[in-house]
């Protein structure tokens, strides 16, 4: 870990980081977030079986949170005031339904060829598709709760790959332990999922 924040420079002032001597190089992040509701809302939400019910409040939730993630991450840098634009190449937006939390959870990796790496557009996108879940379904239930939006793994650049530990909540693996524990799914698919690829 670094001893300092890379988004100040030696005065404390706040920057953007220099990338024009970096190669241009393949880069991944993997993001997700969950959306914590009642059972009876996840009904609604997902319509059983897989299929959208029409009878949710604004209609299809999951069509429409995977749409809202897309246009999120492309636009991240609009957003957050230090990213640098980068150079997006494709994205993958899983949403699934979980019975056991209940809920729905998010799941977004973005790719892109650039200097720089893609964490925030992948978190930005699932951030982006948690929100929009709500909003679909605030009006069926207002204590809906967005939980742990979160880096779940990222690839390329001078650190590689990097993977969140299975076996704890805030703290991750290291690049090395990453490598050998392999590029498995971090975390369990339910039946009712609905991926795009």
């Amino acid at each position: 870990m670094s001893a300092r924040l890379s988004h100040t420079d030696a005065r404390g002032r706040v920057r953007m980081v220099d990338v024009g001597d970096k190669a241009e190089t393949a880069r991944e992040a993997v993001a997700s977030a969950a959306v914590r509701m009642s059972a009876a809302t996840l009904g609604l939400a997902m319509g059983g079986q897989g299929s959208v019910s029409a009878s949710a409040p604004k209609g299809d939730v999951v069509a429409t949170a995977r749409l809202a993630a897309i246009a999120a991450l492309k636009r991240t840098a609009e957003w957050i005031p230090l990213c640098h634009p980068v150079r997006l190449v494709g994205c993958a937006v899983d949403i699934d339904a979980d019975d056991q939390l209940p809920g729905i959870r998010v799941r977004v990796t973005a790719r892109a060829f650039d200097r720089t790496g893609v964490e925030m557009e992948a978190m930005v996108g699932a951030a982006a598709a948690a929100l929009t879940i709500y909003d679909m379904v605030k009006g069926a239930e207002r204590g809906v709760e967005i939980l742990n939006v979160r880096l779940e793994e990222k690839r390329g650049g001078r650190t590689g790959h990097w993977r969140r530990s299975p076996n704890a909540t805030g703290t991750s693996a290291t690049p090395q332990a990453a490598h050998r524990q392999g590029r498995g799914s971090t975390r369990a698919r339910k039946p009712r999922s609905r991926p795009d690829r």
